[in-house]
């Protein structure tokens, strides 16, 4: 066992070392877990930080977000600005719950203004914010983002193909950001053999926050009266 010196036992030095860090992270699994199992039935909205209020994608964020708000659902986003800040915006003008788990990054300081105080959550581990965004949606809606929106995006179709969870709605919204990505998917990864023809039916690609509403809505409601048979 490690010995820590009284000038050594300090949080720095404590966290440092993996069997300590199991405690933050079970104490971050704890807080997310007690605080959204509250929130009920919800749908997680992704996309850029980095996109500006008069966008194009911006509006089309706070749109689908209120749309799916006013069937119930509440909006669960990474609660920085751009699109996540227009999603949590639209659920709270649909008077929606609004829920914002954000991600301790030295470039973002502080989670948007539309997130309702008792859903406003800071995590520091990615994987952690990621078990939250999966455990408690039944639904996936992803507008144009960097990386970070990849990521969220490519997991969840990942765990859906292997199984891993049962599948869900995915939304692609902002055809024209995505149809380079669904060309090289389907003209290379596809021809490659790299994944099946099924595989592209596990997201659709939808402009339209309506039609995004209502589906997540009829598949949560089938999936309900599976559960209830």
């Amino acid at each position: 066992m490690i010995q820590y010196s009284s000038d050594e036992f300090d949080e720095k030095n404590i966290f440092s070392h993996d069997s300590w860090r199991v405690f933050r992270i079970i104490s971050e699994f704890v807080e997310g877990f007690e605080t959204m199992t509250n929130l009920g039935p919800s749908v997680s909205i992704f996309g850029s930080a980095r996109v500006p209020p008069d966008s194009l994608y911006y509006n089309l964020g706070a749109e689908v977000a209120k749309a799916v708000a006013a069937k119930g659902f509440a909006i669960i986003t990474g609660g920085g600005p751009g699109i996540m800040e227009a999603a949590n915006k639209g659920a709270q003008e649909a008077k929606g719950q609004s829920c914002g788990i954000a991600i301790d990054l030295p470039f973002e300081s502080d989670s948007n203004p539309y997130i309702d105080p008792k859903y406003r959550l800071n995590f520091r581990y990615f994987f952690i914010r990621k078990v939250m965004f999966i455990r408690y949606a039944q639904g996936y809606v992803f507008l144009p983002g960097g990386f970070g929106t990849l990521d969220e995006l490519f997991e969840a179709l990942t765990l859906i193909q292997t199984k891993k969870i049962k599948p869900f709605p995915i939304y692609l919204m902002g055809k024209d950001y995505w149809l380079e990505m669904l060309k090289w998917v389907e003209g290379t990864m596809l021809s490659h053999g790299c994944i099946s023809a099924d595989d592209l039916n596990l997201f659709q690609i939808t402009d339209d926050p309506e039609e995004v509403a209502n589906g997540i809505e009829r598949h949560y409601q089938r999936d309900r009266a599976v559960r209830n048979f």
